[in-house]
């Protein structure tokens, strides 16, 4: 069945011409990372954002996503994972959250981190097994407000994937410099994307870390101790 303009925005969330700037924009990433041939992806480009949309608007859980395109919970994880975050880096769309973090003026500093929560054995298994927590898992980066405690931004990815890398393909360079991050040991270089930013001082090779420099540790764990009790309750949660 043919849907008008009008029916179409409706129903999938976005205009016609939008729904194609988008799946455009997925099917070169796409072909750029598969250079070589071999097993196409169960769902087409089309209904890898269908999927992702229906996620957003609808925000009906994975599993139900999972039985309705028939595919894994985990792979409908991974499909909305990487179409918001392919989307995002293109420059040409954005998150309503990750929006508000770069356009607020009024916050100063926020903190970011990464939980890890355990899931079943997923068929891909060395994407989602973490080397820190020796299980399948998935990682949920939260962005944080210091002043106000309010959640900003999240960001998920399987086990495997490194806590910078996250970083990177989530938010990237876009953060306002104005903006003051706080980041813990796992996002190591991130003062490459972002200036105003600072982690805590790692362990030179060789020798220790002077007074100043442990003192300096511990106040920027202190500070960031919020973000481990918000952590705990999303996990209570």
């Amino acid at each position: 069945m043919e849907l008008s303009d009008t029916d179409f925005k409706q129903i999938i969330g976005v205009t016609k011409k939008t729904f194609d700037a988008m799946a455009e924009i997925l099917r070169e990433a796409y072909a750029a990372k598969h250079t070589r041939r071999g097993r196409h992806a169960k769902l087409s480009i089309e209904d890898q954002l269908f999927l992702s949309l229906k996620y957003l608007r609808q925000y009906v859980t994975q599993k139900e996503l999972a039985f309705e395109f028939d595919v894994s919970e985990a792979t409908a994880h991974t499909v909305i994972t990487w179409v918001e975050n392919t989307l995002v880096m293109s420059g040409k769309f954005s998150l309503p959250g990750k929006k508000a973090l770069l356009d607020d003026a009024e916050i100063e500093i926020v903190l970011v981190d990464v939980t890890e929560s355990p899931i079943e054995r997923p068929k891909k298994q060395r994407e989602w097994y973490s080397g820190k927590k020796k299980r399948h898992t998935v990682k949920t980066q939260v962005i944080v407000n210091r002043e106000t405690h309010e959640i900003i931004y999240t960001a998920h990815a399987e086990g495997k994937k490194h806590d910078f890398k996250l970083y990177q393909e989530s938010i990237g360079s876009a953060v306002s410099e104005e903006i003051k991050i706080q980041g813990d040991s796992g996002y190591q270089g991130i003062l490459t994307l972002h200036k105003n930013s600072e982690t805590p001082i790692k362990k030179p090779r060789g020798r220790e870390l002077t007074d100043e420099e442990k003192n300096e540790n511990m106040r920027i764990s202190r500070e960031r101790i919020l973000i481990e009790n918000i952590n705990a309750k999303i996990k209570v949660f």
